[in-house]
């Protein structure tokens, strides 16, 4: 499922990425890495504050929805 619609609190691992291979090396730099854990402390229509390796960052809707985890 795509990041943007998992559930608020559960972490969840990252199954897949759909970017280019610009934004894909963007995303790893920040730690967000196919197999990695994630999980979704907020959601403000759409947009998300993730939590990964103890580290707090927003993502828009858009980037969200590239992101799949399982």
């Amino acid at each position: 499922m795509p990041l943007a619609i998992a559930p608020v609190g559960q972490e969840m691992t990252i199954m897949k990425i759909s970017t280019d291979e610009k934004t894909r090396r963007h995303l790893e730099d920040l730690g967000i890495i196919v197999g990695g854990k994630i999980k979704v402390s907020s959601d403000l229509s759409g947009n998300l504050v993730i939590t990964i390796k103890d580290c707090r960052m927003a993502l828009d809707k858009g980037l969200a929805m590239k992101i799949h985890v399982s």
